[in-house]
């Protein structure tokens, strides 16, 4: 399996994530209740698997040798791919800030949680969509079988020390649990 072939599977984990954030953000609109709780769970869902584990791989791997092999940085491709981790991450820190007063019952606090979500999920659905049909076939192209290996290695490194296995196995479970709650 190639290296943006273990990107894409855990690209599909994140999109069932996005698909529960804006079935909440949705219902949030609709002035329906929605557990606290859930969003508290996106976003460590978000912040660990989706950031720490799947993004530190691309940022910390994959980038880099992808600029060693001739692929631009700043202009193209990979600076947009990070550029547009940042905006994620502050979309993701805006939600957060908001549960705590969303608890409270504060209900415009639940349209600044809806607003982010729809921002945040609306980029991250571009960006997946631009990784997998630009920037993957790219890496696809340029990066050797030693490359393939090394970064391999280097991925499971990440799963092994950022995460384990463990931690990553409970993430699948935190996703199914909330695709349960949200979709009845």
């Amino acid at each position: 399996m190639t290296v943006t072939a273990v990107l894409k599977e855990e690209h599909r984990a994140i999109e069932r994530m996005l698909a529960v954030m804006e079935t909440a953000a949705q219902r949030l609109e609709a002035g329906e209740e929605v557990r606290p709780g859930l969003f508290r769970e996106a976003v460590d869902f978000v912040r660990n698997f989706a950031d720490k584990n799947h993004h530190g791989k691309e940022e910390d791997n994959l980038f880099p040798r992808l600029e060693e092999r001739g692929v631009p940085k700043e202009g193209g491709p990979l600076g947009m791919m990070l550029h547009e981790h940042d905006l994620g991450r502050g979309f993701i820190q805006s939600i957060d800030d908001a549960i705590e007063a969303y608890e409270g019952g504060d209900e415009a606090s639940g349209r600044v949680i809806a607003e982010n979500i729809g921002s945040f999920t609306r980029l991250l659905a571009e960006h997946i969509w631009k990784e997998e049909n630009v920037l993957f076939q790219m890496a696809d192209q340029v990066l050797s079988e030693d490359d393939q290996q090394d970064l391999a290695e280097r991925f499971e490194r990440v799963d092994a020390e950022v995460s384990g296995p463990v931690v990553l196995k409970g993430y699948i479970d935190l996703l199914e649990r909330v695709e349960q709650e949200i979709n009845g």
